[in-house]
Parts: structure tokens; C-alpha cells; sequence
């Protein structure tokens, strides 16, 4: 009997087989967090508490909130947060004529299970269209509440080639709260998206075009707007890019629903990630999304585009890979309960072993250990 307990319990620990939302996916679990990642795209369905017996994720379910509000789901497969490899936005017609996908080929694909044990899952995936190979790993560890996720992309052919990649961390309601949810980055310059007034979708709330320094944007109503608030009476749809802060290697990014005493964050190297974008989808009927989207490039755009552009703020819209090389990216997520009181986050710092949260005006500090590192 006692073995028996023994193989169970540990069985239990393993990675277990799922659906999310009809999808196959895979759910690992540690005595601190749950993490659900789908086959397709290995995109990231949702991450919860252990100890949250409502297991609330903050990330952006689409499929769920079209059917509490009665509605299609306007967003395909996108959900939660997905990775655009290789490519971000749109295709041009010659692509699209190829078969290529908006936002790459990677979050469409069906991913193969390399590994599969306690505290690790890992995938990988050929990218046929674009000639390229790539895998990808998430760790926990027991007793700490960071996830650990690292991606290598590895060329297939022999010139060296410019590559887009975005991490496209999507947040969403109830988490993302009217009035209540506050976001927080490590970041200077700033850009509204430039756009072309047309019929339909959601009003704008900022200009078009208009460098701003992050958090403060300009309205078009006139004066400015803190880029860190959802407002309190949702009807607007915007998107900015922000480019992180260069005197630092190490960046943040993060949203705190203060009220629920709930905040995720990501850390990630300024470095393979210059820039986080902010998508605002904002609908009158409360179901919120909103993306914090670290990529090598300002805006999702086709990739003529953003080679023509080059750099924007003097930063380059891509990263190069080289011939038969491969490249890898390394980012830290995590989900944690906050102190009373805690309403901001002034900074986040990875310093031995610990991921340091800081609330300066509330004189507020907390640390989550983390023997993980970038």
C-alpha cells in the first residue's frame, strides 16, 4: 500500500496530459504553481497559484470570454501568451501566397515533446516555410514560484539572416480589471502606433505616431495619459511600443491587480528583447485584453517593413542569426500574491538568487527566491 502511495504521488508530480479549451496541452505543476502549455504553438494557457482555490491566470483566455459575452472569438488560436517566430504581424502578399502566417510559423505549429519529467517540459518543432529548427524548455523548481522558459532557434540554411521574434505575453479579464490593474515596465522612450482613422473597431484614446517617454503618453483629448492604468470605463483600443531601458541588461515587465493581491511579471535580458509592446484591447462589455509583448522589433509589421524602417530610438528592428547557427533567448516568469498595500511596482531586480520587487511609495519590498537564472 505504501508503494503504491509512492508511485502515485510521484506519477502526480510529473507532467500531466490536458486539454485547455479543447486544445492538447501539458500541465506542470510544483507545490507553488500551475503552468499549462499547449502542444500548438507551445503558447502558455494560463499559470495559477497552488494555494488559490479559485486557480485565477491572469493571462488572456479569448475563447472563454467570447462565450461569456455571447460573442465569436475574433482572435483565432492567439491566447494567453504565444510565440511569434519567425516573424511578427503581417505577411506581405508574396509570403501569404507562399503559405506563411502572420506572427511566424511557430505558434501554429504542433510541437513534438522532447522531455517530460518532474519539473521540466520540453518541445521541439521544425519552421519548413522559413528554414529553421526550434526548441523549447520550462522549468520549475519545487518550492519557488518562477518559471523558467528558454527557446533556442537554430538556422537551416548558410547566409546569415535578420529574424523577428516577439513573446506575446497577453493579460486578460477578470484579472485585467476596470479601473484596478496597474502596469509596470522598465522602460524610456516611447511610440503610439501609427494608424489611419477608419470605420469600425474600438475608438483611439491616443494620437498616431507620437513619441512619448513611457509611462505618460499624449490623449487625443488633450494633456496625457498614465500608460500604467486600465481606465475605469473600457472603450478604446490603442498600442505603444516602449523601448526598455538601455543602462540596464536585465528588464522587467509586469501587471498587478493590487485588489486581488495578485501580480505576474516577466524578467528577460534587454538585450534579446529591446523592446515591449503594449496592446490595448479595451470593449465597453469589460472583457479586457492587453498585451505585454517583449520583442526584437517595435510593432508587429511585415518584415519588408521593418527592414526598411532598420531602427527606431537607434535601435534595431531585428536580431541577426547567423549561418547554421543558432541563437536562444532565456526569460523568467512569475506569479505571486503581494503584500497588503503593495499598488505599484517601482522596480524589479534579479540579484542572488532572488527576484526583488519594490513598491517605493508604499516603502514596500518583497523578494521571491529563484535558483534560476537567465
Amino acid at each position: 500500500m505504501r508503494t503504491a502511495l509512492l508511485i502515485c504521488c510521484a506519477f502526480s508530480l510529473q507532467a500531466q496530459s490536458t486539454s485547455f479549451e479543447g486544445h492538447p496541452a501539458l500541465s506542470l505543476t510544483n507545490d507553488k504553481l500551475q503552468l499549462t502549455v499547449l502542444k500548438q504553438g507551445t503558447s502558455i494557457a494560463a499559470i495559477s497559484l497552488v494555494a488559490d482555490p479559485k486557480h485565477l491566470s491572469p493571462l488572456w483566455d479569448p475563447i472563454r470570454m467570447a462565450r461569456e459575452a455571447g460573442e465569436p472569438n475574433i482572435f483565432g488560436t492567439g491566447m494567453g501568451h504565444f510565440l511569434c517566430v519567425d516573424g511578427f504581424g503581417p505577411t506581405s502578399p508574396e509570403e501569404a501566397k507562399a503559405g506563411l502566417p502572420g506572427h511566424g510559423e511557430a505558434h501554429e505549429r504542433q510541437w513534438d515533446v522532447t522531455e517530460q519529467s518532474k519539473n521540466t517540459i520540453a518541445f521541439s518543432t521544425a519552421l519548413p516555410l522559413v528554414q529553421e529548427h526550434i526548441t523549447r524548455t520550462f522549468r520549475l523548481v519545487d518550492g519557488e514560484q518562477v518559471v523558467s522558459v528558454e527557446t533556442h532557434l537554430t538556422s537551416d540554411v548558410a547566409f546569415d539572416r535578420p529574424v523577428f521574434w516577439a513573446e506575446h505575453a497577453t493579460i486578460g479579464s477578470p484579472f485585467l480589471e476596470p479601473g484596478v490593474t496597474v502596469i509596470n515596465m522598465s522602460a524610456q522612450q516611447a511610440k503610439t502606433r501609427p494608424y489611419e482613422v477608419g470605420p469600425g473597431g474600438l475608438p483611439h484614446r491616443l494620437p498616431s505616431g507620437q513619441d512619448f517617454t513611457w509611462p505618460m503618453a499624449p490623449a487625443l483629448a488633450g494633456g496625457t495619459l498614465d500608460m500604467r492604468s486600465t481606465p475605469a470605463t473600457p472603450n478604446s483600443g490603442d498600442h505603444t511600443t516602449s523601448l526598455m531601458d538601455p543602462s540596464r541588461s536585465v528588464v522587467f515587465v509586469t501587471a498587478l491587480n493590487p485588489k486581488k493581491r495578485l501580480l505576474l511579471g516577466y524578467v528577460f535580458k534587454r538585450a534579446e528583447y529591446p523592446w515591449t509592446q503594449s496592446w490595448e484591447f479595451y470593449p465597453p462589455n469589460g472583457k479586457l485584453a492587453r498585451g505585454l509583448e517583449f520583442s526584437t522589433l517595435p510593432f508587429d509589421v511585415p518584415r519588408r517593413q521593418a527592414m526598411t524602417e532598420n531602427a527606431l530610438f537607434g535601435t534595431p528592428e531585428y536580431r541577426w542569426l547567423p549561418a547554421k547557427s543558432t541563437v536562444e533567448s532565456h526569460y523568467l516568469m512569475f506569479l505571486t500574491e503581494v503584500p497588503a498595500g503593495f499598488l505599484n511596482v517601482d522596480d524589479v531586480r534579479f540579484e542572488n538568487g532572488r527576484i526583488v520587487i519594490e513598491d517605493h511609495a508604499a516603502g514596500k519590498r518583497f523578494a521571491l527566491v529563484s535558483s534560476q537564472t537567465l
